[in-house]
């Protein structure tokens, strides 16, 4: 059930784990046409200072997108921004915890920011945040 503006209290948060494939990272290459060998050739990938394929960064970025439309706050969620700075590589294969966390309301325009974060082995991999439309308030915007 999705969570609308009055429900979402600052503090509230959503986490969830993701294995990103080898598959998810081809897919997700042939759909952008980002297909930098970095991400997808294991051989070209050894010779870089990462030494494995690794995720692209975007990639990450999208299954907040997904957490946010789907999961917290919710089907009906518009993003208005999302932002985000890359920290560490991840390498294709990797278990990534993703989290959101509320973390204002702004009563002006019924919009809510969310701070994003994605984890690998309790490590920060990303961090940002983002702005939202939450569900049921698309008639209002």
């Amino acid at each position: 059930m999705p969570h609308t503006y009055e429900s979402l209290q600052i503090g509230d948060s959503f986490e969830v784990d993701r294995m990103l494939s080898a598959e998810d990272v081809a897919e997700f290459a042939h759909v952008t046409g980002d297909d930098n060998p970095l991400h997808i050739d294991p051989e070209y990938a050894a010779g870089t200072r990462f030494g494995r394929p690794i995720v692209h960064g975007v990639l990450i970025l999208g299954i907040i997108s997904k957490v946010l439309g789907r999961d917290y706050p919710g089907p009906g969620s518009v993003a208005v921004s999302i932002q985000a700075r890359f920290l560490r590589p991840v390498p294709v294969g990797s278990t990534v915890r993703f989290e959101v966390r509320v973390a204002e309301k702004i009563e002006k325009y019924r919009h809510i920011r969310m701070k994003v974060y994605a984890y690998l082995n309790g490590k920060m991999v990303m961090g940002g945040e983002a702005v939202l439309i939450p569900p049921g308030e698309q008639a209002s915007a």
